[in-house]
């Protein structure tokens, strides 16, 4: 029997008018369903099995922007910018510097290297940086594209926004330039580089072959060597894309794993489906969240369990999922989460969960300090507790994961929790989800705006 869990909106995967939705339980999954006056019914499943839906959400109590950029107008999701009424801080702004890549997959939230769009200057940048700082800033940076990498110039973005106060830049890459160019690796480092987000789809050639068009696990192997020499942290990024590369999770985390402490962790990205569709995506076409926590303990013989695994802090419950480990010495994991459902009653505060993401994010995705030298402590030695702690400031290793919303899965209710917010041309603060959605027949709602002018 169906149970309708809550009503909410969403917006037609037609013509993109916001229209009403709900979310229906069946059986152990979760469906968003609506219904366009003029193009009919929708439905996706949005998650499958255990965790339970029910026992993984959690109310937060809202945090509104105290410096919005856009008037409330037409209401979410037309009014990003941020508006007034949205119910989170930022934790992670994307600056995209250019709108050119050197590969081109089937699979890009940027539908890049088109040549459609120049890159920006120097001087858009530091009006971003200046109007991030009005919002409340600093916050984390990650710099994005296209592929930022095709930029001779990309450290001077690094150091401009370090002259501004800003502390955190990740930088979102394909690997291709870092594999093959240390000085320009270094150069990015010493400009202030905190971390490498690397696309990692897998360990095999052929899940590159079908995702990318490209045979490139040498590649992203020279890139994580490299970027261990240069004392970077890595996390790889996996896109999750059913019958591809979903049965290769647990292999992905060992190969992770033995890249320790270069390599952070793992945050996993199931496919969303953002450009032209002509026919809709199927519910098989698709992973959802509980599904790959599930994979990570099968894939890995239980080493992780699933019940390492937590809703998030800062963005809403559905969106992600996060579990912290320590790596011994004799390879166990010894994880630092764990879910308590009686918990998810409980409200949480939105701010303090954008500032503690924004805070670990920059604490412990970033390389570890090695440490040289140890004082040494008079008294008894405390054995295994000793090396756990001395283990967990340099061999900490986080496996998280984010299920990005499209036109069938957009939920506004998810989307006015986001933390994650990108800059876009015309000077908005826009939602990654709003940003990057399209319509079935490509068209957009964010992207390809005009720039900002000089403020």
């Amino acid at each position: 029997m169906d149970k309708i869990l809550a009503q909410t909106e969403s917006v037609c995967p037609i013509c993109l008018q916001r229209i009403p939705a709900k979310r229906v339980q069946r059986g152990e999954d979760v469906y968003l369903e609506k219904l366009c006056s003029e193009h009919g019914p929708f439905s996706a499943v949005i998650w499958r099995g255990e965790p339970a839906y029910t026992q993984w959400v959690r109310p937060k109590t809202p945090s509104y922007p105290e410096h919005p950029f856009t008037e409330v107008r037409q209401g979410c999701p037309f009014d990003c910018g941020l508006c007034p009424e949205h119910r989170q801080h930022s934790c992670c702004v994307l600056l995209e510097v250019t709108q050119r890549c050197d590969l081109h997959c089937p699979v890009c939230f940027a539908d890049a290297g088109q040549g459609k769009e120049s890159d920006i200057s120097l001087q858009d940048a530091e009006n971003w940086y200046r109007r991030l700082l009005e919002a409340g800033g600093p916050y984390n940076i990650q710099l994005s594209g296209g592929e930022p990498c095709v930029r001779d110039d990309l450290a001077d973005f690094i150091r401009l926004g370090k002259s501004l106060g800003f502390t955190f830049f990740q930088l979102n890459t394909n690997g291709l330039r870092l594999a093959r160019d240390e000085a320009y690796l270094h150069d990015l480092v010493e400009a202030g580089l905190s971390t490498v987000f690397l696309q990692f789809d897998g360990t095999t050639d052929d899940i590159y072959q079908s995702i990318r068009g490209r045979r490139l696990m040498e590649t992203k192997a020279k890139a994580i060597a490299a970027c261990q020499r240069a004392g970077v942290g890595v996390v790889l990024v996996p896109t999750l894309i059913p019958g591809i590369n979903t049965a290769n999770i647990g292999a992905i985390i060992a190969f992770a794993l033995s890249q320790m402490p270069a390599v952070r962790g793992v945050h996993f990205q199931p496919v969303s489906y953002f450009g032209r569709y002509p026919t809709a995506p199927a519910d098989t076409d698709r992973i959802t969240i509980p599904e790959v926590i599930r994979a990570i303990q099968a894939q890995t013989d239980g080493k992780i369990k699933a019940e390492s695994f937590c809703p998030p802090g800062g963005e809403n419950a559905a969106c992600s999922f996060h579990g912290n480990f320590v790596l011994m010495p004799d390879g166990n994991l010894v994880a630092l989460t764990r879910h308590k459902p009686e918990c998810c009653c409980t409200p949480v505060a939105a701010a303090q969960g954008a500032i503690r993401s924004r805070e670990f994010v920059a604490r412990n995705w970033a390389a570890p300090d090695v440490i040289v030298d140890v004082p040494a402590v008079k008294g008894p030695s405390f054995g295994e507790w000793d090396t756990f702690l001395e283990r967990k400031q340099t061999h900490l290793f986080c496996v998280s994961g984010m299920a990005f919303q499209d036109a069938w899965t957009l939920d506004l209710d998810r989307l006015r929790d986001c933390y994650i917010h990108t800059a876009s041309p015309d000077g908005r603060l826009v939602p990654f989800c709003a940003y990057n959605l399209t319509s079935q027949s490509g068209r957009s709602l964010y992207r390809q705006l005009q720039a900002v002018n000089e403020r």
